[in-house]
């Protein structure tokens, strides 16, 4: 059984930061691209940022110069950092990952619960 656990969600102001956290558990042999999502009241679920295991990174336009993907391997953890925080981020944040749980098997695709982010005006 593989587990994806978010942390770090909460209230903010406007201008704000918070760090987000994901930690993979389970039978994990590797994991290959890390990513955060958002969803937003009313709104599909969107991509926020991806990255690889090499450390390749990918962002929404909308997020471009305030959040930061990192990832520490040896935790089977990733982050995002958000700063100058915006009301328009609020959402439910949702860590994926594309996990391999033997050296002979396929990578599945796993979510998280998800974590509220609200930012006030």
């Amino acid at each position: 059984q593989v587990q994806l656990v978010e942390s770090g969600g909460g209230l903010v102001q406007s201008g704000g930061s918070l760090r987000l956290s994901c930690a993979a558990s389970g039978s994990i042999f590797s994991i290959n691209t890390m990513s955060w999502y958002r969803q937003a009241p009313g709104k599909q679920r969107e991509s926020v940022a991806v990255i690889s295991n090499g450390g390749t990174t990918n962002y929404a336009d909308s997020v471009k110069g305030r959040f930061t993907i990192s990832r520490d391997n040896a935790k089977n953890t990733v982050y995002l950092q958000m700063n100058s925080l915006k009301p328009e981020d609020t959402a439910v944040y949702y860590c994926n990952a594309d996990i391999r749980r033997t050296s002979w098997a396929n990578a599945y695709n796993y979510w998280g619960q998800g974590t509220q982010v609200t930012v006030s005006s």
